[in-house]
């Protein structure tokens, strides 16, 4: 049985005073042993929320991360720069950072094995755009993203991590698949991982829906067979992320 994971992305949003506050407000709501919570910050406060995390259920991820030790590479981020304050996962390859910084799929691959090699969890998101859906491509495109992403990620590694779809016309915009596009996405991913690792991959690892997910959407999306959570935006940074949290409760 997959353990759900509920991640709430801050985004470019909350100080490290301002992170401080809402972890302390978020504790007692995000209490829930039969889910994994996990803040994924801002990397200038990434310290701040280990800090304040401490002695809670709550683990810390970042959102991004470089696929190199070290370097010339100003304004990155480097693995074990993570790793030596305890962080536990990073999201990689964010509809944003793919359409903002020009990430590819390539640079996503990158950053999943880097990630890997140094023991973070990546969560590797994919998605399509509405026209995308529109013209019915869907399904290709995902198993194309995740493809890539895992080439020469061995079956051992790719059992541990998390897929996130979250479809791009869904992220921000209030839309949100119905249950059954989100699952159907899910289980074509999960079939995806089934070729190329086999079955017992693909019943490890652990995929989670993200694109406006609200404490009333939550309930119906997380019970489907092959959803294993959720990625959250906006609403992780409200008390009613506790709701999407709880949504067994």
């Amino acid at each position: 049985m997959r353990k759900k994971i509920i991640a709430g992305n801050w985004k470019m949003n909350k100080t490290p005073s301002e992170t401080v506050k809402l972890i302390e407000e978020l504790k007692p709501l995000v209490k829930n042993d039969d889910v994994d919570v996990v803040f994924c910050v801002p990397a200038i406060s990434l310290t701040t929320a280990m800090e304040a995390a401490k002695g809670s259920n709550i683990c810390i991820g970042a959102e991004n991360m470089f696929y190199e030790e070290s370097g010339a590479y100003t304004g990155e981020i480097a693995p074990n720069m993570l790793t030596d304050i305890g962080v536990k996962y990073v999201i990689i390859g964010h509809s944003e950072r793919r359409e903002y910084f020009a990430e590819s799929d390539v640079t996503v691959n990158k950053k999943v094995l880097k990630a890997l090699e140094h023991g973070i969890t990546p969560i590797i998101c994919c998605g399509e755009s509405l026209t995308q859906r529109e013209q019915g491509i869907t399904i290709d495109w995902i198993r194309q993203q995740i493809k890539i992403a895992f080439l020469n990620v061995t079956a051992e590694q790719a059992a541990t991590t998390v897929i996130a779809y979250e479809p791009i016309w869904a992220i921000g915009t209030g839309k949100v698949a119905t249950t059954e596009q989100a699952q159907e996405v899910c289980a074509a991913i999960r079939e995806c991982i089934g070729e190329l690792y086999g079955e017992a991959t693909a019943e490890a690892i652990r995929i989670q829906y993200g694109g406006s997910v609200t404490a009333a959407s939550a309930p119906e999306l997380f019970v489907q067979p092959d959803i294993d959570g959720g990625l959250v935006g906006g609403a992780s940074l409200k008390p009613d992320f506790g709701k999407i949290v709880n949504y067994n409760k």
